[in-house]
């Protein structure tokens, strides 16, 4: 049985040749519709819209706004597959990713002469309320952002009893090769648990274990390879992750992408986080105008300069402002937080945060945390930067080591204080909220998702 289609189709195209395409194509498509996208150079007659069916042999719908067509024309013929016999100049790059992303956010596939998108795999897998955090690429603080909520959503759902209240399930390029729990809460993860771990040959700065050691939560850790243009996994071990998470029996489950990519579950609310630093084309161009209509709000970090200027910010508002009018955007920065007091400490400092902010966290650091910051490395992800900057004078000054849960916190940083005899502290990236937002804007938000994903579960019966 052939899938049923509309097609994408122009005026820069005599129509006996659009006519002659349906034809040869339809071996393939079930056309129900045509959606016209504009141009009118090779169609002759003043009354397009009137005698368009007569000239193509289908319904045609019109719309100045193509976007808003195809949202129309998916809306009232439901099809299976678009298909794009449209072309420049009608049909430019961006147009067409615009209409891609509206096409996969429908769950309908889109195919044109030499490519083919489909809609993400996403199975419905928890018989619990679940959300999920997703990104539009590595580095923009979403392990933060979902640490954060994770914390938020633990204080307002308490475990009933025999459950475990927030579970996380974080996948990541380093995770493990069968689905594993870690168990944040109580005390939490200390240094040593996750030397053990390291030493044992495990990635410890996985997310999920910066997830259970920094939000003291129940973490599943999961892997995948690979990433599609709108965010699924080539291979992952995220279902049996879930199926993992249920065993245990939470009361609300959230799914922490990896980078761009999504995790391939279907949930009940959606989160997108992005970093104002990337271009403004990554975010609401490309395929990240379907990670903004797939989503319920966008927390926009590293909203703050040399990373980004306010207007660069504004300009990120008014971009996804009209990709979906009225979606709640919490702009908000990072501020190192040491999970235990290091006042009057003489401390080096190892993040993941671009070089361009070590002023900023020293400031904040010495201002916040009353004690010395005698070295700030930013090079995690760079071992032979980071062992460098470990062989340094300043770290003879030095009693703490400060470092994030990232890429070589714990086989490179943690081992090498350890065999300095310095006593290592983690430290969380808390998200603070700036203009336009409020103070309190990620916590009410993150409320609110959770309310929506109780009710939109409870909703489907």
């Amino acid at each position: 049985m052939k899938p049923v289609a509309v097609a994408l189709i122009d005026g820069e195209h005599y129509p006996p040749v659009v006519v002659d395409a349906l034809s040869r194509v339809g071996g393939r498509y079930e056309f129900v519709a045509a959606l016209f996208l504009g141009g009118s150079e090779k169609v002759e007659g003043g009354d397009l819209a009137r005698t368009a069916q007569g000239l193509y042999g289908l319904p045609v719908v019109f719309d100045a706004e193509p976007s808003r067509g195809l949202e129309r024309v998916l809306a009232e013929y439901t099809p299976e597959v678009v298909v794009d016999l449209s072309d420049e100049p009608v049909l430019g790059y961006e147009q067409r990713f615009s209409l891609i992303s509206h096409s996969l956010a429908r769950g309908v596939s889109y195919v044109g002469s030499d490519f083919h998108f489909s809609p993400p795999s996403c199975t419905r897998l928890c018989s619990t309320p679940s959300l999920s955090i997703i990104g539009t690429g590595k580095r923009i603080g979403k392990t933060a952002v979902s640490g954060f909520m994770a914390r938020t959503l633990q204080q307002m759902l308490p475990p009933r009893e025999g459950g475990t209240g927030v579970v996380v399930v974080a996948m990541g390029r380093g995770g493990p090769e069968q689905p594993e729990v870690v168990d944040g809460r109580g005390l939490g993860l200390s240094v040593e648990d996750l030397l053990r771990w390291s030493r044992s040959g495990r990635h410890a700065a996985s997310d999920h274990f910066e997830d259970a050691a920094l939000s003291r939560v129940m973490t599943v850790g999961c892997r995948r390879c690979g990433g599609g243009l709108a965010g699924e996994p080539f291979v992952s071990n995220v279902a049996e992750g879930a199926r993992l998470a249920e065993s245990l029996q939470p009361d609300l489950v959230v799914f922490e992408g990896s980078g761009a990519t999504a995790p391939p579950v279907a949930t009940d609310a959606r989160v997108l986080v992005a970093g104002a630093q990337q271009p403004v084309e990554h975010i609401a161009g490309f395929l990240g105008t379907y990670r903004v209509l797939t989503s319920d709000a966008l927390v926009l970090t590293m909203a703050e300069e040399p990373l980004a200027t306010g207007e660069k910010v504004q300009q990120i508002l008014r971009a996804v402002d009209s990709i979906k009018r009225g979606m709640q955007v919490v702009p908000v920065v990072f501020r190192p937080q040491p999970m235990t007091s290091v006042k009057g400490r003489r401390v080096a400092f190892f993040t993941t945060a671009p070089a361009s902010q070590q002023d900023t966290l020293r400031r904040y650091v010495e201002q916040h945390h009353e004690c010395r910051v005698e070295l700030v490395s930013s090079a995690l992800s760079d071992r032979r930067a980071l062992r460098a900057d470990l062989a340094r004078p300043e770290m003879q000054k030095v009693d703490t080591v400060l470092t994030e849960i990232k890429a070589a916190a714990i086989d490179v940083v943690a081992e090498a204080a350890v065999d300095m005899g310095r006593e290592v502290v983690f430290v969380d990236n808390v998200p603070r909220e700036v203009a336009p937002a409020e103070t309190g804007a990620l916590a009410e938000l993150t409320r609110t998702l959770a309310r929506t994903a109780h009710e939109r579960f409870h909703g489907r019966g």
